[in-house]
């Protein structure tokens, strides 16, 4: 028997030259891969004469590369972060970690551009941008890493922090070791939906694309594996100077937006151009019935009751909803962030004051005041007896008649002084309508 030989053959999938169509015919193929993306080591020996030119079995030695759900074949061409990373994580260990110097408002901007974008989801597919299309290489975009991340090395570009201290551009991070494709995830956080910590902005990619949606802490499923880190290479402050909700720079429109007033410059009394400005935005975003003659400057139920529905329509409860526009509802509004009001939100349900239902409060009777209270608490005097003062009748604007009805209406319940002042009360509109 002569001395074994051995032959590199790259064997061509869908080459038709006799060569590889007889390779094709007599050896099996191999368990991994793309035929083309590994090679082979075939060990060929000559027939004897005496075994009348009978051929020894192929061996063939392993891929170089072991097969591993979504890793790109080595033929693919680079992306502009070099070789395209495989899901589960390089084959040995990473000799440094580079992280390029970054802003939140960079990470928070480049976020919602892919989810403008729609971006599907998908372990294998490649953006434009050179960034895997899962959750981890949606951060490792979002944080311009030089390549694409996992699940299992993302903390080692970041520093562990705490709930508390979390800020837009941190993120979320679960990873399940004993099987990454299950339950794995990262989620970049934007910011806290209201003052009770329990609901954030999640920017994440997920099925079947990008999307920012208010999330449970710290997400809908695994919740206690999540681990908030912070990008080790983030510039402009990381000692806990940031906003907690999203900046402005990081929002459509940029740093010249309005920015928030303050709490003063609305509620009972206010009067001002804000008032103004916060009534149109209410509008467009869907407030439009809860107003019959604004918006205008001056503060009424009606811009409470369409900044409280607002709230409701981002799902916040409580004091988070009360009506009182703080700085992230202005922020949401200024911005064209967060929810629209539905339909059925924006159907103006009975007020209630004091636990009495139907009273909408006493600043829809005062001077200059317009709207269907007025004509409702007109008709209703008429039909108790006391229209004697409308010379023509009940109507949406309040004036001296609707005034003295209701002072003749107080005194008929033996009231005096500032009781009769004629100007509906809790009891005086209970008494009314009971």
């Amino acid at each position: 028997m002569e001395t074994p030989v051995f032959e590199e053959i790259d064997p061509a999938n869908d080459c038709d030259c006799p060569g590889c169509v007889h390779w094709r015919r007599v050896l099996p193929r191999s368990a991994g891969g793309h035929p083309a993306a590994a090679r082979v080591l075939i060990l060929a020996a000559a027939a004897t004469t005496a075994l009348g030119a009978v051929h020894t079995a192929p061996a063939f030695a392993a891929p170089h590369a072991p097969a591993r759900p979504g890793v790109p074949a080595g033929d693919e061409p680079d992306t502009p972060q070099g070789g395209k990373a495989p899901l589960h994580g390089p084959g040995g260990k990473p000799t440094a970690v580079r992280t390029p110097a970054t802003t939140r408002a960079d990470i928070i901007r480049r976020a919602k551009q892919w989810v403008a974008a729609r971006v599907p989801y998908s372990m294998s597919e490649y953006w434009g941008d050179g960034y895997r299309q899962d959750c981890s290489g949606f951060v490792s975009m979002a944080w311009s890493l030089p390549g694409n991340e996992w699940t299992g090395s993302l903390d080692e570009y970041g520093v562990r922090i705490a709930k508390d201290d979390l800020q837009p551009g941190d993120i979320l991070l679960f990873h399940n070791p004993a099987d990454p494709e299950q339950g794995s995830h990262v989620v970049i956080f934007g910011g806290w939906t209201d003052y009770t910590h329990t609901y954030y902005f999640a920017y994440e990619e997920t099925r079947p694309h990008v999307r920012k949606q208010a999330t449970p802490y710290a997400y809908w499923s695994n919740s206690d594996g999540y681990v908030a880190y912070r990008y080790k290479g983030l510039t402009g402050g990381t000692g806990g100077t940031e906003p907690t909700t999203e900046p402005d720079s990081a929002k459509p429109g940029g740093p010249d937006v309005t920015p928030y007033p303050g709490p003063a410059y609305f509620g009972a009394g206010a009067d001002n151009k804000y008032v103004t400005q916060l009534g149109r935005m209410l509008v467009e975003r869907g407030a439009g019935p809860y107003y019959t003659s604004g918006p205008g400057p001056r503060w009424t139920e009606a811009d409470r009751r369409a900044t409280q529905a607002f709230q409701q329509a981002q799902g916040w409860r409580g004091r988070g909803a009360d009506g009182l526009p703080g700085a992230r509802t202005w922020a949401l509004l200024i911005t064209g962030g967060g929810k629209d009001i539905t339909a059925g939100e924006a159907r103006p349900s009975a007020p209630s004051s004091h636990g009495l239902p139907g009273y909408p409060g006493r600043a829809m009777f005062r001077p200059g005041a317009t709207n269907t209270y007025v004509t409702q608490l007109g008709g209703q005097l008429v039909k108790k007896g006391f229209g004697k003062y409308y010379t023509t009748g009940p109507g949406p604007r309040w004036g001296e008649s609707d005034r003295r009805n209701v002072e003749a209406f107080q005194r008929a319940q033996g009231w005096r002084g500032g009781a009769a002042d004629g100007y509906p009360g809790p009891e005086t509109w209970r008494r009314l309508f009971s």
